[in-house]
């Protein structure tokens, strides 16, 4: 098999950072840190010609390189349409459509469509654009996306430093209280989040029907669809943890990214967008 090396220069750091914190993302393919503590397991990453560990400091301008199986390019490409709602040369917002996985094994997902839909970078460290985040299997709205290897690693700390501001608009079941904080735990870890009621409609099936803004302050698997069954208004369309007789078909979960903001990591400038979302909404909710 024919081995090429992609070459990555490190850029230059105030404090000096771990490897197994500043190599994620840097390059194609290696998007979480357990990708990397594999390719560093398997002696394919080399800094200044020796071979990489998770301890090794990083200060700057030191030369990484990753040596990898020669991609095909002759492979399948997805033919999905995305709508680019934002892009410049460091990173894009997408509107993720629903019933799609962001990543996977699986060959239709939102990271295999990206390519066919997103600008390349001009900048020297461009790389396959890939998501930073995720969104649900049916969750729609925004998705932000890395075009090179620093933004992907500046976004990540963003994320993980809480620096990124997200907004969700949901439908939920049932008579509920204008607003509040669910605090209920998630998959055994703290999970915070609030929540406002924009507009509440009756409804001869469900008796109420809320549009609900909700902000995450945590970050954990289903949690926004956690919260709010815990607190007996799950939203609508949601098969996994709806009230059983209460769960409609064919109309897919109503919760939608609505609106991101966050400061650019490279310009500076602040970054505010919102997608408004699919018309299904406007259906129970004629004022969106």
């Amino acid at each position: 098999m024919i081995i090429t090396i992609e070459t990555h220069i490190a850029v230059t750091q105030k404090e000096p950072i771990r490897f197994q914190d500043y190599g994620t993302g840097i390059f194609t393919g290696i998007s979480t840190k357990s990708a990397l503590k594999k390719a560093i397991k398997k002696g394919l990453i080399y800094i200044d010609e020796k071979k990489a560990s998770t301890g090794t400091f990083i200060y700057g301008s030191e030369k990484i390189t990753f040596n990898k199986p020669e991609e095909n390019n002759t492979k399948k490409r997805l033919n999905l349409k995305l709508e680019v709602v934002f892009q410049d040369n460091y990173l894009a917002i997408i509107n993720k459509p629903p019933g799609i996985l962001v990543s996977g094994n699986t060959f239709k997902t939102i990271d295999n469509a990206l390519e066919q839909n997103i600008t390349k970078s001009s900048l020297p460290d461009a790389t396959k654009p890939r998501p930073v985040h995720r969104l649900d299997f049916p969750t729609t709205g925004l998705l932000i996306i890395g075009k090179t290897s620093a933004s992907i690693l500046a976004l990540n700390k963003l994320f993980e430093n809480k620096k990124i501001q997200k907004t969700y608009l949901a439908v939920t079941i049932g008579e509920m209280i204008k607003k509040g904080t669910i605090n209920t735990n998630v998959d055994n870890k703290e999970a915070f989040t609030t929540y406002n009621v924009l507009k509440t409609v009756t409804s001869n099936k469900f008796n109420y029907l809320n549009l609900v803004k909700l902000e995450p302050k945590t970050g954990r698997k289903h949690q926004l669809r956690v919260h709010l069954s815990s607190i007996n208004n799950p939203i609508l369309g949601d098969a996994k943890y709806g009230i059983p007789g209460k769960i409609i078909k064919g109309k897919g979960l109503y919760l939608h990214a609505y609106s991101l903001d966050f400061t650019h990591p490279f310009t500076n400038k602040k970054i505010s967008v919102t997608k408004e979302p699919h018309n299904k909404y406007t259906k129970i909710f004629p004022m969106l």
